[in-house]
């Protein structure tokens, strides 16, 4: 089953860290997974976060307002 994993944030430096981040995760490890980038500000509040970037998976708010590490990544997707 595909994970649907959505990356909020309005395109700062640490929401490209956290994008470059959770690829490299789901390449190195061949998870099935799809990346959505949220940049829209009325689509982030509807996730009712104050601080970006926040990582979603399946539509729960996983890591928000820093860059995980691949490790911390790699424990939520498996």
């Amino acid at each position: 089953m595909s994970r649907v994993i959505k990356i909020l944030g309005t395109g700062c430096p640490k929401c490209q860290s956290m994008t470059k981040v959770v690829q490299t995760v789901i390449t190195e490890n061949n998870i099935d997974a799809s990346i959505e980038k949220v940049e829209d500000m009325m689509d982030i509040m509807k996730y009712n976060i104050m601080t970006t970037p926040a990582l979603v998976i399946d539509d729960a708010i996983t890591i928000k307002g820093r860059v995980p590490s691949k490790d911390e990544v790699l424990a939520l997707l498996i």
